[in-house]
C-alpha cells in the first residue's frame, strides 16, 4: 500500500514538474524564462511537504540531470544559483543522495576544476564546495570510486582566493579522509602540496583549518608526508596567534598517539611538541603537557617489558633544580632514546641567523636536558660548543636559557666528565662565554660532588692565562660570577683555594672598569671571608698579604706601564688598609726594584702615586704598626733620591713631582724625625733646590716648604756654599707666578737669616747678606700687598745681622718706593732694636 501511495504521489509530483522542466530543456530558452521555470520548481518542490521517499524518486529520475547541467553550465548566475539550492534540497531530504553521485561529481568539478572550471562568483564556489561537503557527510565511504574527483576538486579550491572557500575546502579533506581510511591513502599526498600553500595564509582562521586539515589528511592518509610538511608546522609554532599555536600542538600530540608509524617519526615530532612548552598561553603549554603525558603512558604500556628494570631501579635525585617537577620515567626515556637523533639539529637552530629560532631551540634544549638526565654525559662534546657559541649571542633570553641548560650539565653529568671537557677551552683563549658556562656548571652541581674537583677550578681560574686575558669588563664580570658560584656552591670548602680565588678578584678589581664592579669584588671578597668564619675581607688580606706580594715581586723585574701587575700592586696596597703595614718588606723591595731610575717612567708614575696616597695616610696603612720608619733609609735613598734627579720629559718632571710630595709627606706626617733628616741632608738638599725650579706649581710650593724644614733641622750647621745656594734660589722664587709660592720662599727665607745668625760662618757671608738685603727692599714695593707684608717679616729677622747696612741701603732706595710706609716700618723697628739692647 505504502508503495502504491508513494508511487501515486511522485507521478502527480513529476506531472507537476513537466512545464517548467521542458521549458528549461529547450534550446532557445531565454534567461528569463529558465530563471522562471527554476523558480517554478522550486515552488513546486517547496511548497507542499513532500516525503524523501517522493523526493528521492522524483529527484533521481527528473531532476538530477538538468539541474546538474544547468549548475555546470549555465551563463547566468542567479539559475546556477537556483539550481545549486534545489540540488541542495534533494541531496539533503532525498533518502539516497549517493544514486545522484555519477551525474553530480563530474558536474561539480567542470565547475571547480581547472582548465574549464572557473565559477566566477565566490559565493557559488563556496556553495559549490559545501555542497561536496553535504555529499561526503552523507554518502561517507560510497565515495571512494571518486577519489580522484574529489582529490583534483580539492587540490584547487584550497588555493582559492576567496578564504571562506578555502576554510570549507579543508573541512572536505578532513572529512575525506575520516569516511574512507582505507582508500584515501591513495590520494592524500596530492593534497599536501596545496595545503602547504596555504598554511601561511593571511587569515589565522584559514591557517587553524589548514593545520586541522593537515593532521587528518596524514593520520587517515600517507604517514610519509610527515616528512613535507614538519618544517611549515615548526614555522606555525611561531605564529602570534595562539589559536594557531594550539592547533599545531593538537595535531603533533594526535599524531604522536596514533600515526600508523608514529615510531620512526618520534624524533621528529617530540621536539615539536615540547617546543609548545615555553609558548606564553598557559592553555597551549597545558595541551603540550597533557598530550605528552599520555603519549609517555601509552610508549610505556606498548614497551612494558622493556621498561620493567628501570622502573624497579629508578631513584629520584637528591638534588633537583628548583621549581621543576620531574617528568616521569615513560617521557624520559622516550627523550633519551632519541636524544642523539635530535640534537644534532636543534643545536644547529640555536646557531640559526634568525633571534627567534635561536630562542625557540634555546627553550627547547632546556626541556630536552631536563628528561635526558644523566644521558647528556655522551653528548657533552657537541653541547658545550653549542653553550660556548649560544651564551655569546646578542639576544638575551637565548643567552639565559642556554645558561640555564648548562646548570643541568651541573646537576646531572659527573664533574669528572665536565670539567674535564671544560678546563680545556680554559688552556687556549678562554671566551667569556666558556666562563658563563663554567659558572653555570658550578651553579647547578652539588656541594659533595663538586668538593674533590675545588682545588683545580681554584688553580684553573687563577691561571694567568685565564684572569688575565682581557681587560675587557664583561669577560671580568663572568669570572666574577663564578667565583661567586663556588663560593655559594662549596661553602666551607673554598678555604683550600682561599688564596687562588683572592688572586682571581685582586685580578678582577685590577681591571679599569666601573665602581660597580668594584663594589661587586669586595662583596664577594666578604663573602669568601665569611665561609671561613673571617670576620672582613681585611682578614682575608692578613691571611694572604705576604702571598699575594710574593706572587707579583716574582716578575717586577720585567714590570711596565702595561703589566696587570702594577694594577694588581695597586689594589693589594692600597685596598687592604692597615694590612699592608704588616709586609713592609715585601712592599719597600717591589718599589725599590721598580723605581730604578732606568725603568718604564708611566709605570714609575703609577707606582710614586701609590706611594704618596698611602703616606698621606700613614698610619692607617704602611705605618699601621709604627714598622716603616725603619725603612726610611732605604725609601729615601734608594727610591726618593734617584727620582729627584732631572730628566727631559713630562713624564719625568711628574716622576719629579711626585716624589717630592712623597717627601714632604713623609716630613709632614712627621715621619722623617730631625735626627733622619741629618742623615739624608746631603743627598736630598741639592735635588730639593733644584726642585723650586719645576713646572709644577705643587712641586715648586712643597720645595720650598722641604728646604724650610731642612733649615729649621740642620741650617745652622751649614757651610757657606750651602747657604749661598740656598738663598740665591729660594729668592728667585719671590718672583714665582705663584702667590703661594712667594709666601712660602719668603718664609723660607726668614728661616735663613735665622740660621746664618747663629752660624760660624755669618762673617764670610756679608756681601751676600747685603745684595739679599737690596733684592729683598724690591719686593718691599711689591704690588702685591701680601709679599709687602712678608718680605717686611724677612727684613726684620734679616735685621739683627747687619743692621747698620740695613739702613743704608732703605736710605738710598726709600725716595723711589711707590708705598715708602714699609721702608718707614722697617727702620722703625731697627731703631727700637737698637735701643732696647
Amino acid at each position: 500500500g505504502i508503495m502504491a501511495a508513494t508511487a501515486e504521489a511522485a507521478a502527480e509530483l513529476s506531472q507537476a514538474l513537466s512545464r517548467p522542466l521542458s521549458l528549461l530543456q529547450q534550446p532557445d530558452c531565454g534567461r528569463a524564462a529558465r530563471l522562471r521555470a527554476l523558480e517554478d520548481i522550486r515552488a513546486q518542490l517547496q511548497g507542499r511537504p513532500v516525503p524523501g521517499a517522493v523526493l528521492q524518486e522524483v529527484f533521481a529520475a527528473r531532476l538530477l540531470r538538468p539541474l546538474s547541467r544547468c549548475l555546470a553550465g549555465d551563463a547566468a548566475e542567479r539559475c546556477r544559483e537556483l539550481a545549486l539550492q534545489l540540488l541542495r534540497h534533494g541531496l539533503s531530504q532525498g533518502e539516497r543522495p549517493c544514486e545522484a553521485l555519477p551525474v553530480l561529481l563530474p558536474a561539480l568539478a567542470q565547475r571547480l576544476c581547472p582548465p574549464q572550471g572557473a565559477e566566477p562568483s565566490e559565493e557559488l564556489r563556496l556553495g559549490l564546495v559545501q555542497l561536496l561537503g553535504l555529499l561526503l557527510q552523507r554518502c561517507g565511504a560510497s565515495m571512494a570510486p571518486y577519489l580522484g574527483d574529489i582529490a583534483r576538486v580539492l587540490q584547487a579550491t584550497l588555493l582559492d582566493h576567496y578564504a571562506e572557500v578555502r576554510r570549507e575546502s579543508c573541512a572536505c579533506a578532513v572529512a575525506c579522509a575520516r569516511a574512507m581510511p582505507e582508500h584515501f591513502h591513495m590520494q592524500s599526498e596530492s593534497l599536501i602540496k596545496p595545503l602547504m600553500q596555504t598554511i601561511s595564509h593571511q587569515h589565522y582562521r584559514v591557517r587553524v583549518d589548514v593545520i586541522q586539515a593537515t593532521g587528518a589528511v596524514i593520520q587517515f592518509g600517507n604517514g610519509k608526508s610527515v616528512d613535507d610538511v614538519l618544517s611549515h608546522l615548526a614555522q606555525r609554532l611561531f605564529d602570534e596567534i595562539p589559536k594557531v599555536r594550539h592547533a599545531v600542538t593538537a595535531v603533533i600530540g594526535e599524531w604522536l598517539l596514533h600515526l600508523r608509524d608514529r615510531y620512526s617519526y618520534f624524533h621528529k615530532l617530540i621536539p615539536l611538541l615540547l617546543g609548545s612548552f615555553s609558548d606564553e598561553i598557559p592553555e597551549n603549554t597545558k595541551l603540550a603537557w597533557t598530550y605528552w603525558e599520555k603519549i609517555g603512558l601509552q610508549w610505556e604500556k606498548e614497551n612494558e617489558e622493556d621498561l620493567k628494570d628501570k622502573m624497579d631501579f629508578s631513584v629520584s635525585p637528591s638534588h633537583y633544580p628548583k621549581g621543576e617537577t620531574r617528568p616521569g620515567l615513560d617521557c624520559r626515556e622516550l627523550v633519551s632514546r632519541n636524544l642523539s637523533k635530535i640534537l644534532p639539529g636543534l643545536c644547529h637552530d640555536i646557531t640559526d641567523w634568525l633571534g627567534s629560532t635561536r630562542i625557540k631551540a634555546s627553550q627547547l634544549l632546556y626541556t630536552l636536558l631536563l628528561h635526558a638526565e644523566d644521558h647528556i654525559t655522551q653528548h657533552m662534546e657537541l653541547l658545550l660548543r653549542t653553550l660556548y657559541q649560544a651564551c655569546s649571542d646578542e639576544e638575551s633570553e637565548v643567552v639565559k636559557n642556554s645558561v640555564k641548560a648548562a646548570e643541568l650539565i651541573g646537576t646531572f653529568v659527573s664533574p669528572k666528565v665536565s670539567l674535564k671537557l671544560i678546563t680545556p677551552a680554559f688552556e687556549q683563549t678562554p671566551k667569556a662565554s666558556c666562563v658563563m658556562v663554567l659558572a653555570a656548571v658550578i651553579r647547578g652541581s652539588p656541594k659533595e660532588i663538586l668538593q674533590p674537583h675545588v682545588a683545580q677550578l681554584g688553580n684553573t681560574l687563577s691561571q694567568a692565562g685565564v684572569c688575565q686575558r682581557s681587560e675587557e669588563v664583561f669577560y671580568m664580570e663572568q669570572l666574577l660570577y663564578c667565583v661567586q658560584a663556588l663560593i655559594e656552591v662549596c661553602q666551607e670548602d673554598c678555604k683550600e683555594i682561599s688564596l687562588q680565588l683572592m688572586k682571581v678578584l685582586v685580578t678582577i678589581m685590577a681591571t679599569p672598569s666601573s665602581q660597580d664592579l668594584k663594589e661587586k669584588v669586595e662583596k664577594t671578597m666578604s663573602s669568601l671571608a665569611a665561609v671561613q668564619q673571617l670576620e672582613s675581607f681585611h682578614s682575608l688580606y692578613k691571611q694572604h698579604i705576604i702571598q699575594l706580594l710574593e706572587w707579583l715581586a716574582v716578575s717586577c723585574e720585567g714590570w711596565s706601564c702595561y703589566s696587570p701587575e702594577v694594577l694588581q700592586f695597586e689594589v693589594i696596597t692600597t685596598h687592604s688598609g692597615a694590612v699592608i703595614g704588616e709586609a713592609l718588606d715585601d712592599f719597600v723591595q717591589v718599589l725599590r726594584t721598580c723605581l730604578q731610575p732606568n725603568r718604564d717612567p708611566q709605570m714609575r708614575l703609577k707606582l710614586f702615586t701609590v706611594l704618596s696616597q698611602l703616606l698621606q695616610k700613614a698610619s692607617e696603612t704602611i705605618n699601621s704598626q709604627g714598622l716603616f720608619p725603619s725603612y726610611l733609609e732605604t725609601v729615601i735613598k734608594d727610591i726618593l733620591a734617584p727620582n729627584l734627579q732631572w730628566h727631559a720629559g713630562r713624564t719625568a718632571a711628574a716622576i719629579r713631582a711626585t716624589a717630592v710630595l712623597c717627601l714632604w709627606a713623609l716630613i709632614h706626617c712627621e715621619m722623617l724625625s730631625p735626627k733622619e733628616i741629618l742623615r739624608v741632608k746631603d743627598e736630598l738638599m741639592p735635588q730639593i733646590i733644584a726642585s723650586m725650579d719645576e713646572d709644577s706649581k705643587i712641586t715648586r710650593l712643597m720645595a720650598c716648604r722641604i728646604v724650610d724644614v731642612f733649615l729649621k733641622v740642620c741650617g745652622r750647621q751649614f757651610d757657606a756654599d750651602k747657604f749661598k745656594n740656598t738663598y740665591t734660589e729660594v729668592l728667585k722664587r719671590l718672583d714665582d707666578a705663584s702667590g703661594e709660592v712667594r709666601l712660602a720662599a719668603a718664609h723660607t727665607l726668614a728661616n735663613w737669616f735665622k740660621c746664618l745668625k747663629d752660624s760660624d760662618v755669618k762673617s764670610s757671608m756679608e756681601n751676600h747678606v747685603e745684595f739679599l738685603y737690596q733684592e729683598l727692599l724690591v719686593h718691599l714695593d711689591d704690588p702685591d700687598e701680601n709679599l709687602q707684608k712678608a718680605v717686611l717679616e724677612v727684613l726684620k729677622e734679616g735685621s739683627l745681622l747687619y743692621p747698620d747696612l740695613l739702613v743704608r741701603e732703605i736710605e738710598g732706595v726709600v725716595h723711589k718706593h711707590q708705598t715708602p710706609v714699609y721702608c718707614n716700618q722697617l727702620l722703625h723697628h731697627i731703631q727700637s732694636a737698637k735701643e732696647s739692647a
